[in-house]
């Protein structure tokens, strides 16, 4: 008989890794033709639009940078947890619950200065995502509740209350609409740039990739983390308080996820909304995965989700593809990633039984 052995592969150099996720998103646009052709666009012509829609203007590539925010703290998020095997799945009701109390604090802290309220909404939201992430760690820990399902349900959860606030105590006098009152002048971010909408939460974004690069790289629980994440019964062995190691983890990650949402509610909407995220917390999973779970992946996986989400709009409108063709991209990129890591990390081979 014949039959097939998986056998895992020595580590790969440094190198390799890097370079796997750049050629993951090259064969991600080779495969894009499909569903492109298939709508009936011209393959060249999209793909130019799809780009110069994203790049091709001061307007154009700032409004990349605006998307990329909340995408690059949602992929940090996702990433930190999965590197201490904490299956975080719940960036989006993070995200959510960070906005929430951002929201709270940005429109009851009257009389306050802007240099003392801004860092408060800002803190405000950490605090909010990482309480949030710590119910799923807490499960996990101490009554051995799978995270990956805890995690999942608790966006529903946080959607809910979402709902029965902003249609409840939270909404605005008036309004018939989910929203609430609009937050302080003194609890919005700073627009960096004129004429654009280059707000404060882009350098933030970039302070939180090095913050995480650091911690990963050149601190003991940074360590301590990886060694859960290889393995969890060997770390305990060796002294490691796993326990306080995926809570903090959870903090963290859940705070991550809760400053994409406070970037969105004080650049972007105002007011809090259901709908603001249009699924932040999800791309985030499929953007650590595409980044290797690296801080600096998850830049280069965020800004090609950004080219991709904001060229789609001018790709449609002058080519009339879709824009839901961005959806089928992101979802491409992610099968296609996987596949590379299963074949880098393991091969098959055929043996005789």
């Amino acid at each position: 008989m014949i039959g097939l052995k998986i056998i895992k592969r020595k580590p790969l150099p440094g190198w390799v890794k890097i370079i796997i996720p750049v050629v993951a998103v090259v064969i991600t646009l080779i495969f894009s033709a499909v569903p492109i052709l298939i709508a009936g666009g011209n393959l060249w012509k999209s793909y130019y639009y799809l780009f110069y829609g994203a790049l091709g203007t001061r307007y154009n590539l700032l409004e990349t940078f605006v998307k990329a925010s909340p995408l690059i703290f949602t992929g940090l998020a996702v990433a930190f947890a999965f590197r201490a095997k904490f299956w975080n799945i719940g960036a989006e009701g993070q995200l959510l619950a960070g906005a929430l109390l951002a929201t709270w604090v940005g429109i009851n802290f009257t009389g306050v200065p802007q240099f003392i309220l801004l860092p408060i909404v800002i803190i405000s939201g950490f605090i909010g995502g990482g309480i949030w992430a710590s119910i799923p760690a807490i499960l996990k820990t101490k009554l051995k509740v799978d995270d990956v399902v805890s995690s999942l349900l608790l966006n529903y959860v946080m959607i809910h209350i979402m709902g029965t606030l902003l249609f409840g105590p939270l909404q605005q006098a008036g309004s018939s609409w989910p929203r609430s009152p609009g937050i302080l002048e003194a609890a919005r971010y700073p627009m960096l740039l004129a004429r654009s909408r280059f707000h404060l939460g882009i350098p933030l974004a970039f302070l939180a990739v090095f913050i995480i690069w650091f911690i990963n790289n050149k601190t003991v629980f940074g360590y301590q983390s990886k060694a859960v994440g290889v393995n969890i019964k060997a770390a305990h062995f060796g002294g490691i308080n796993t326990t306080s190691i995926i809570l903090k983890t959870a903090l963290i990650s859940g705070g991550l996820a809760g400053l994409a949402g406070v970037g969105e509610l004080c650049a972007i909407h105002y007011h809090l909304l259901m709908d603001i995220s249009p699924g932040y917390g999800y791309s985030g999973i499929v953007i650590a995965m595409l980044g290797n779970l690296h801080p600096l992946g998850v830049v280069f996986a965020s800004f090609f989700f950004s080219i991709v989400l904001v060229g789609a709009h001018t790709m449609s409108r002058m080519t009339g593809v879709p824009t839901y063709i961005a959806e089928v991209i992101q979802g491409m990129a992610l099968i296609i990633m996987l596949i590379s890591l299963l074949l880098t990390e393991y091969k098959i081979r055929v043996v005789r039984k």
